[in-house]
This record gives C-alpha cells, sequence and structure tokens, in this order.
C-alpha cells in the first residue's frame, strides 16, 4: 500500500493507493473524502504507471474540492462572519470591533444608533463567536490589508457600495483607513475609536510601548493565555464597570489561543502610519482621557498626518473601551459629528 500525504491551499489531504487501485479517497482535515472510480481496463499498464495515473488524478479531483471551498468561503462572508442588518434610517453605519472582541461591544450603543442607522454589525474571522476556525489563517492576516479585503468583500455582499459611516474600534480603525483608500467611495465618515497607526515607540513617535514591554505581552500571551485575559480586561477596560470588564474578559477567553498569538503580533507589531496622508474620508478620531494602550499623543499624531478633515474628540473616562465605559457620552460625540439626536 502506498501512502502519499500532501498539502494544497490551507488543507491537508492523504491520499490512499491501493496496489491495484480501482478508487481513489482523497480526505482533508474536515473529514470531507471525495472517491474517484476510473477504468482499469488496460492490463499492460505497470504499477508505476498506475500509480502515477492515480496521484495525478486525486491531485486533480482534491484541487476541484479545494476551489470548492474556496468559492464557498468567498459566497458566504455574510454567514460566516455573523454579519446582519439591524435598524432603521436612510442611512448605514458599519460597526467594527477591536482585537479579542465581537459585536457585543457595541451592545449598549445599539438602541440608540438603530433609530437612526441601518447598523451592520459583523465578528471578525478570529472572533470566537465565529464558528468555522478554518477561516482565520494566520498567515493571510498577518496584515491589516487582509482584513480591510474582507471588510469591503463583506460590504459588497450586503450590496453596501458607497457613503457608509464607519465606526472603528481599536485595529479596526486602521483596517477602516485601508478600505477607505482601496474603495475611496465607500465611506462618508471614519469614526476611529482609540486607534492606533504603530503601537511601539520609535525616534520622535510615541506609540506607548517599547520593544520589550510588546515582546512580554506576546510571551504572556504564548505561556499563560487564560490568566493573560482577565488581566488584560481589567488593564483596558475601566475598573469601575465590572460588568463590561467580565463581559470583554468572557470574549478574549473565547477567541482560541492559536490564533491569539499570531493576531497579537499582527496587531502591536504593526505600522501604518504611512497611509494616513492617503486617507482622504473625513475622520473623527476618538480618544479617552486615559487610555493604556493608546496614549493621547497618537490622536494628535493622527490628525496631523491624515491627509483629509479630521477631528479629535475626548470621552471623559478610563480605559479603551469607551463604548463599554462611557456609552452615553460617546454617543453624544457621534451625536454630535453625525448630526442626530440621543
Amino acid at each position: 500500500m502506498v501512502v502519499i500525504y500532501i498539502k494544497m491551499l490551507k488543507y491537508n489531504a492523504t491520499i490512499r493507493i491501493e496496489p491495484n487501485p480501482k478508487c481513489i479517497r482523497i480526505r482533508n482535515k474536515s473529514c470531507e473524502a471525495v472517491t474517484f472510480l476510473y477504468n482499469q481496463t488496460r492490463t499492460n499498464r505497470t504499477h508505476h504507471q498506475k500509480t502515477a495515473l492515480a496521484l495525478l488524478l486525486s491531485l486533480f479531483l482534491f484541487s476541484r474540492l479545494s476551489l470548492w471551498k474556496m468559492v464557498a468561503l468567498e459566497r458566504s462572508l455574510e454567514a460566516a462572519m455573523n454579519a446582519r442588518i439591524i435598524g432603521s434610517g436612510s442611512e448605514t453605519m458599519v460597526l467594527a470591533h477591536g482585537f479579542g472582541g465581537d459585536q457585543s461591544v457595541w451592545d449598549k450603543v445599539l438602541p440608540c444608533l438603530t433609530k437612526h442607522y441601518q447598523v451592520v454589525l459583523f465578528d471578525w474571522t478570529f472572533s470566537g463567536a465565529v464558528k468555522d476556525p478554518n477561516l482565520f489563517d494566520p498567515l493571510k492576516y498577518s496584515s491589516y490589508d487582509a482584513f480591510a479585503d474582507d471588510l469591503i468583500a463583506l460590504l459588497d455582499e450586503l450590496h453596501l457600495e458607497s457613503s457608509l459611516v464607519f465606526v472603528g474600534h481599536s485595529m479596526s480603525g486602521m483596517i477602516g483607513c485601508i478600505a477607505s483608500i482601496e474603495r475611496p467611495q465607500l465611506f462618508n465618515r471614519l469614526i476611529l475609536v482609540a486607534a492606533s497607526p504603530r503601537y511601539i515607540n520609535i525616534d520622535d513617535y510615541e506609540g506607548g510601548f517599547d520593544d520589550a514591554t510588546i515582546d512580554g505581552i506576546i510571551s504572556s500571551i504564548e505561556s499563560d493565555y487564560e490568566n493573560w485575559t482577565s488581566n488584560f480586561a481589567l488593564l483596558v477596560v475601566d475598573n469601575s464597570d465590572p460588568i463590561s470588564v467580565n463581559n470583554l474578559a468572557k470574549c478574549l477567553k473565547r477567541m482560541r489561543h492559536e490564533f491569539a498569538v499570531p493576531l497579537a503580533k499582527t496587531v502591536f507589531r504593526s505600522d501604518k502610519r504611512d497611509i494616513l496622508d492617503k486617507v482622504t474620508t473625513p475622520c473623527t478620531i476618538i480618544q479617552t482621557t486615559n487610555d493604556i494602550v493608546v496614549p493621547g499623543s497618537v490622536a494628535d499624531y493622527m490628525h496631523k498626518k491624515i491627509k483629509g478633515k479630521s477631528t479629535v474628540e475626548i470621552v471623559n473616562t478610563n480605559g479603551h473601551f469607551p463604548q463599554l465605559t462611557a456609552h452615553l457620552e460617546f454617543l453624544a460625540v457621534l451625536a454630535g459629528v453625525l448630526g442626530f439626536e440621543i
């Protein structure tokens, strides 16, 4: 019996070829199998010829299976990313969560926003709320650009192609900026909530962390993720709101550890300062008075570097999640910028 191991795309497959094969069975890591029967009437084929033919046919069939899976994923982003549209209004607002979260981080502001907008909610593929772990490929998502591509593809699938308000929290702020550069007509306003183009200090830029601190964060995620999630939630959410602290900790714990490590490297070692002067969409930068993740100097830096018109709005709360710990003030900022009543 000959067993050949191959890897195509992101799927592992085992092809089993018997000495006188009449069929080929291909199985990927999702335990989906395809069986192929072929004509065995030519008796003068050598064993090596039969094996070679079987392998070629197997590769063809498996490539067809992989292609089908890729197409299926591309066509079902709405379902895969738990996307939904709720609310009323003639305009549409897109809410995008950050590292380790899910769409539940917007729950406190939804009742108000849905009175004035059709609101698009979704979960990034790394989120613990996403059912299919195969959707997140650490190599693919080693850059924010892949997330921006997903965002654009999702909105295309939802037939939302222009004049949207985008509200991006943390890493999603920069993802929204990238998407706005790739598709300038997509958004008419970017709301960048606790966003940062770079987290590590360099030269005259203050990102908030030095290299050693970032290395320590990633090491803690690798070695003791369970404990890190609890501690991180306490650091980034105002402790005067223990319910929100607990809810974020639960979100973080739901995210797979094998996703958290590469994603943390992508986020905390990112440097997107060079795209800011390409952002022409009007921006509102929302900063809290005391954010351990993003210092106020970052908001000022973004304000100066963004090419389009931008303003900085301060929400009087501690932590990285104003939509959780100061949601009424956060809504007041949005209302003032966008022109709706609370």
